[in-house]
């Protein structure tokens, strides 16, 4: 039947107009690099040394850096205005931005925080949250989420942030990318604001470097940011560790901030899986765990892997959990060691955040997101001796994961309980939520051991990633086995989703044979398939 020329008018009519807010809107985008920066700059490299000697190990490279990083010339903002305006630029740039842009890289830019480092959620009312690329609808993570942002979107090569209780490890694995969170103490801090002394590091985040990936990437941008744009008409975007673009970019900027000399690799003697952790996923166990087994089996061979239920190893080696659980619950409620641990770690994180800046919050009296000043409030409700208690539990927990992988071992943990939640939604508040992240984050963090967050595709259009950690002071070992184990997981986790959509289209096709069967007239056999 011939179609009504006037409905191919209106058709037309309304294709071109979607055309054409979705340009306006994307434009924006573009123009506001998904608001991942708050300052544009350019720190170059030095010029390159004459002929014999060897170029700069990161040249032609370009970073970002999220505004805890002194650079000469620029106020340090911290996530907040009022910081910005009551503190002076720096009189000088901060050591690991140094030796990057002596290293060869070029330096591009200071990007978004959460409000005062403190959060995961990457979320900023001040300067608004960088979007998601891979998924606009859902929290970039935090509190480096302008520095995973600029990596995610193709901005910049790599980026820098701090990881406290997370701040690398959670966007990394939110925004689809590499995120490696090194040894406690093996990066300096010098020209970095300190968020917690004792759990602070300096870490980096990079982009996986798989075509296949690349291109879905691309494709899946495009459409999220057209369907973002035409559903959020009426919507205006705020103004505005360590990450990589492959492994190979994090090894080389490892191995410039590590100061320490390319060599023979060494390959792991026991990938260990923490099985209890696994169990905490919020989504398909197989999507991360089968995955990991499988390219370990290829890569290392069966032999290697090995199970632990870190509950119960924590127990037996962190003695001090049991007084601290003691202390909190009387003994009456049973809770798990991982559990204890996300406890221990935001009581840690809390009290050095307070006393590093209590006096400025006190005497600026800045304007802090309600759930913020909460927990500050509790904070000073803690005791000597309960803090005594937590920095037991912590030398303890180094003590015991060292003991678990030696000098050849690695532990492979989910990065973080649940899929990105959605923007401005209050799952990230709740206990649960809480309890479940901050549990899987608190085993490096208060260990001080190095972690890496390694994508590993998309489940439900979110990204999805693995965590592997090495003893402290192990950081080189780590991303030489990221290196060596990274195309191998990719592949697998490709062939696993390929593998579960092959099946879903053998039951859809299965169903629709039953449907066709059914229908067929009298005299013809009826054979019902069962899906």
């Amino acid at each position: 039947m011939a179609s009504n020329p006037a409905n191919l008018w209106v058709l037309l009519g309304l294709g071109l107009a979607g055309i054409f807010l979705f340009t306006k809107k994307f434009k924006k985008v573009l123009r506001e690099d998904f608001g991942a920066f708050i300052h544009k700059l350019q720190l170059l490299p030095p010029p390159q040394p004459a002929p014999p000697k060897a170029p700069h190990p990161l040249t032609g490279l370009t970073f970002a850096v999220s505004d805890l990083f002194d650079i000469e010339g620029y106020v340090t903002g911290f996530g907040h205005p009022d910081w910005e305006k009551t503190h002076e630029a720096a009189s000088r740039t901060s050591v690991v931005v140094s030796t990057l842009v002596e290293g060869g890289a070029t330096c591009v830019g200071k990007t978004v925080i959460d409000e005062l480092a403190y959060s995961i959620t990457g979320e900023n009312k001040h300067y608004g949250t960088p979007t998601n690329p891979v998924e606009p609808a859902r929290v970039p993570g935090g509190s480096s989420s302008g520095a995973a942002v600029a990596v995610a979107a193709n901005l910049v090569d790599f980026s820098l942030g701090v990881d406290t209780v997370g701040g690398v490890r959670v966007p990394a694995g939110f925004c689809g990318i590499i995120g490696f969170r090194p040894s406690y103490g093996a990066i300096s801090k010098i020209g970095v604001l300190p968020v917690s002394a004792s759990l602070d590091t300096v870490g980096m985040l990079s982009k996986g470097n798989n075509v296949v990936d690349d291109l879905h990437f691309s494709v899946l941008q495009l459409l999220n940011v057209l369907c973002w744009s035409l559903l959020q008409i009426d919507i205006e975007t705020t103004p505005a560790g360590w990450f990589a673009k492959d492994p190979n970019i994090l090894r080389r900027v490892g191995h410039v901030l590590l100061q320490s000399a390319f060599g023979g690799q060494r390959s792991p003697r026991q990938i260990i899986m923490a099985d209890d952790c696994f169990q905490s996923l919020k989504f398909p166990v197989d999507r991360i765990a089968q995955v990991v087994v499988k390219s370990t089996e290829k890569h290392f061979g069966r032999q290697l892997l090995k199970h632990e239920i870190l509950d119960v190893y924590l127990n037996s080696k962190v003695p001090s959990l049991k007084e601290f659980h003691n202390k909190k619950t009387n003994g009456e409620v049973k809770t798990s060691s991982i559990r204890l641990l996300a406890n221990v770690m935001q009581l840690l994180h809390r009290y050095e955040f307070r006393s590093n800046h209590e006096e400025w919050i006190n005497t600026v009296k800045p304007i802090l997101e309600p759930n913020f000043s909460a927990q500050m409030n509790e904070t000073m409700e803690l005791s000597d001796a309960e803090i005594e208690l937590c920095k037991s539990i912590r030398e303890e927990m180094r003590s015991a994961i060292n003991s678990l992988l030696k000098d050849d071992g690695i532990l492979v943990v989910p990065t973080t309980a649940y899929l990105p939640p959605k923007l401005g939604g209050k799952e990230i508040l709740s206990e649960e939520y809480q309890s479940s992240s901050f549990g899987l984050l608190s085993i490096a963090s208060l260990s001080g051991c190095c972690q890496v967050t390694v994508p590993l595709g998309y489940y439900n259009k979110c990204p999805v990633s693995v965590s592997l950690i090495a003893r402290h002071g192990s950081d080189r070992f780590l991303l030489d086995t990221v290196q060596t184990m990274f195309k191998t997981l990719q592949e697998q986790a490709e062939t696993y989703v390929n593998s579960k959509s092959s099946n879903t289209d053998s039951r859809e096709n299965s169903a629709e044979m039953a449907k066709e069967k059914i229908s067929q007239p009298d005299g013809c056999a009826l054979v019902v398939v069962i899906a």
